[in-house]
């Protein structure tokens, strides 16, 4: 995977993971179309990636509106060339408990993490079909491997993203188009700055930019990182549940249940 002068496509590129990346890239010599919702963080993407003598493009979006997405890439195209790579990084994070859950709150994770790669997904497959040759990395997470505590929504999206693309893979191999999963553990990030829980093997976002611009060079269907994390969670999955649940149930934050903190209030 050759960077010199190819265009990658970066869904949320504003912030985060795919901020680190598209700044990645760019000094790899790619020619960087960035999207995001914030018209002025990606100016300051620009300029900064600028400083070394990279190529960054801002084309602002918002992956949730589905004609948005066809004439943003469609634009792309015509203004810098083919896009030969898409990391589809866009996305965002919801901790809830039991709860707190809503059927308000779900809908708007699932309609960006889920249905803004779907929109993604369908403006870019017909075009890398047709010139039989492409590669496109859906950003899930490690949490779509087993339900977490407060990850209800969160990892149900994440999961969702896994799913589809195991099942989308064998078919865009035979048109020549790699598809490939990443799934990233804790990440220092602003999502994960959300949390109120410890988080093992943290990141540094640089470096999973590394690890994903790594991993985008090698044939694997899934990137993930940290390595250690996702084994940990790979063997939980192969637990009985009796032993799984009892386990992720240690991690529930009881103090955020109202009955938990009344009960405290009362002792």
């Amino acid at each position: 995977m050759s960077g010199t002068k190819e265009i990658v496509w970066i869904t949320g590129a504003s912030s985060g993971i795919g901020r680190a990346l598209a700044l990645r890239m760019a000094r790899e010599g790619w020619r960087v179309a960035a999207s995001a919702r914030r018209a002025g963080e990606l100016d300051a993407l620009r300029a900064e990636a600028a400083t070394t003598g990279g190529e960054i493009t801002p084309f602002p979006l918002d992956t949730t509106k589905h004609e948005e997405v066809r004439q943003t890439v469609a634009r792309i195209e015509r203004e810098l060339g083919p896009i030969a790579v898409a990391a589809l990084c866009a996305g965002t994070y919801e901790p809830v408990l039991a709860h707190e859950l809503t059927a308000a709150r779900a809908r708007p994770v699932f309609e960006l993490n889920f249905m803004g790669t779907v929109n993604c997904l369908e403006a870019l497959m017909p075009t890398m079909i047709a010139r039989g040759k492409g590669r496109i990395a859906l950003v899930a997470s490690l949490a779509g491997y087993f339900g977490l505590p407060s990850s209800a929504i969160y990892g149900g999206s994440k999961a969702a993203l896994i799913n589809m693309a195991e099942a989308l893979r064998p078919d865009l191999a035979k048109h020549g188009v790699t598809l490939q999963i990443v799934n990233p553990g804790f990440v220092k990030t602003p999502l994960t700055d959300k949390n109120e829980f410890p988080m093992p093997f943290l990141m540094e976002v640089e470096d999973a930019a590394d690890a994903f611009y790594r991993g985008l060079q090698s044939s694997r269907f899934e990137i993930t990182f940290p390595r250690r994390f996702s084994l940990l969670l790979r063997l939980l999955q192969m637990l009985p549940y009796r032993l799984s649940l009892a386990l992720t149930g240690k991690t529930v934050p009881k103090d955020r249940h109202p009955a938990y903190s009344a009960r405290l209030s009362r002792s």
